[in-house]
């Protein structure tokens, strides 16, 4: 015999079975782990940010390094300046920041030699590969840079030290024409010293 009762089970009894199936399935969805890596519009906004009107060749730069090297681990923003007669010095600080939250001051100084003349003030930013903390970076980073440009420019050069990579993205102002061969030592504190 049909009953109201028996009907009230019955709805109920529907109503529950399908529940564990979906808890089962939403279950077995794990959620997305952050990224250790800046991705490409992250670095553009970024360096937007920094450079400012001064970064209208900046998005091309930006995607030769990422076509070459791939996404960063960290970046630095910082400014410099750098002189050359045949042999040059440069100095430079900043803050680096890694996509995990940390970031800190660093400074870096360097000679170089080459076939180079001129001075300039420098916005830089520099893209970091394969560095999980600062202290990864406080050693000599050697590299090769071409430079010319009167007034204003653009430059990219990579470097590096082990398996860190460093590609240095530059916008100055000055007049420098030429070619070097050389390093740049990075560290926590400031430093005269070039070498």
């Amino acid at each position: 015999m049909f009953t109201r009762r028996t009907a009230l089970i019955a709805l109920a009894g529907s109503l529950v079975l399908p529940l564990p199936a979906l808890a089962q399935t939403t279950g077995s969805v794990a959620p997305a782990e952050p990224s250790s890596t800046y991705s490409t519009e992250e670095i553009l906004s970024a360096g937007h940010q920094f450079f400012g009107k001064a970064s209208r060749n900046f998005g091309a730069a930006i995607e030769y390094v990422f076509q070459n090297q791939g996404e960063p681990s960290a970046y630095i923003v910082g400014e410099e300046g750098s002189g050359a007669f045949v042999g040059g010095l440069r100095y430079g600080e900043g803050t680096i920041y890694y996509k995990n939250g940390t970031s800190q001051r660093i400074f870096w100084q360097g000679p170089s030699i080459g076939w180079d003349f001129g001075g300039n003030g420098s916005r830089t930013m520099t893209l970091v590969y394969n560095s999980q903390s600062p202290q990864d970076l406080y050693a000599r980073f050697g590299g090769v840079e071409g430079t010319a440009y009167l007034v204003g420019g653009v430059g990219v050069n990579f470097q590096k030290k082990d398996d860190i990579i460093l590609a240095p993205i530059r916008t100055g102002v000055g007049a420098r024409l030429g070619a070097n061969i050389g390093y740049l030592k990075y560290s926590g504190r400031p430093s005269w010293n070039p070498f």
